[in-house]
């Protein structure tokens, strides 16, 4: 009996030895978890925090910018006539915030082309230039994205209107105008100062959690992996960037310029996405324009160049 209340001991210590050593390794491995995460977030915050003085800079010129141009940019656009592809093309690569739904406007409005609108639309960048400029890219590189993005532009955009106008049909529509300011809600009547600040903070929030995300992601999977699995595929990679770019939200072109700052993406993929991108312009043309099928036309050519060019990029090996 004394033998077995030995052993019965002996199994209740090895009970207790093992709960504690399991205990000891959970509590190690929390720790270790937790220690990794809080690294991510200073990581996070020092990333984007040095952004800050920076992107106010750069949303202050636009301001400036888009308030002193935009009617003479509008008047531009409403002359160019067959012209326009390559005018819009060259208008879009303006910072300025609401230029795709101001070509939006004037689409529906008859004023400008169909070639037009997707030259506007392929060209403009949305929030790219303040995510390359403070983030320290050469500038060589960012006249390099924004030329190629040029001459896709205005390329695709001749190339439809040369189509539309072999079936063309004469159409009078009746122009809805939706303001950007007062869809975005970016109080531009304040003056540049306050909105520089609320596009500013708007963005840098976009970056925080964006670069959070990003930072995890690389942390634990591997920041040669996630590049390896994008970039070895040439035709995956510009599908999902794309598809990205798509969302009618300043949150694609900040994740599709801040995957390629972190190197995950190579320059080709970043200029699929950003082509596809049109800021809030799709979401206006689906809000104001009642024929769906058009604006799914509309929405199925914007991706399908944004594919084909950054498969084509991607096979000839583009570099910046």
């Amino acid at each position: 009996m004394e033998n077995y209340a030995i052993i019965d001991k002996v199994l209740v210590n090895i009970k207790i030895e093992r709960r504690v050593w399991l205990f000891n390794l959970l509590n190690i491995s929390y720790k270790r978890k937790m220690s990794e995460i809080l690294e991510i977030v200073e990581h996070t915050l020092l990333d984007s925090i040095k952004l800050l003085p920076f992107l106010f800079i750069t949303y202050l010129l636009m301001e400036f910018l888009e308030h002193k141009t935009s009617s003479k940019i509008n008047g531009a656009i409403k002359k160019s006539g067959k012209f326009g592809p390559a005018i819009g093309g060259v208008l879009g690569l303006l910072p300025q915030c609401g230029f795709s739904v101001m070509a939006t406007n004037l689409y529906m409005g008859r004023i400008i082309t169909l070639g037009t609108l997707i030259s506007i639309y392929l060209t403009t960048s949305d929030e790219m230039l303040p995510i390359l400029i403070s983030s320290n890219v050469p500038v060589i590189t960012i006249i390099k994205i924004l030329a190629i993005k040029l001459v896709i532009g205005m390329l695709a955009g001749f190339i439809i209107d040369l189509i539309v106008s072999k079936f063309k049909k004469k159409e009078q529509v009746k122009e809805e105008a939706v303001d950007f300011c007062e869809h975005e809600h970016c109080h531009c009547e304040e003056g540049i100062f306050k909105s520089a600040i609320r596009h500013t903070v708007n963005i840098f929030i976009f970056i925080l959690a964006i670069t959070f995300v990003l930072n995890a992601v690389i942390h634990f999977i591997g920041e040669d992996t996630l590049s390896n699995f994008i970039m070895n595929n040439k035709i995956f990679g510009p599908i999902i960037a794309s598809l990205i770019g798509l969302i009618p939200n300043c949150a694609s072109s900040v994740i599709i310029s801040q995957l390629y700052v972190e190197n995950v993406i190579s320059a080709a993929i970043m200029i699929s996405g950003l082509l596809v991108n049109a800021g809030v312009g799709l979401l206006v043309l689906f809000r104001v324009n009642r024929n769906l099928k058009e604006n799914m036309k509309i929405t199925a050519i914007l991706y399908g160049i944004g594919v084909v060019s950054g498969i084509i990029l991607e096979c000839i090996g583009l570099t910046l």
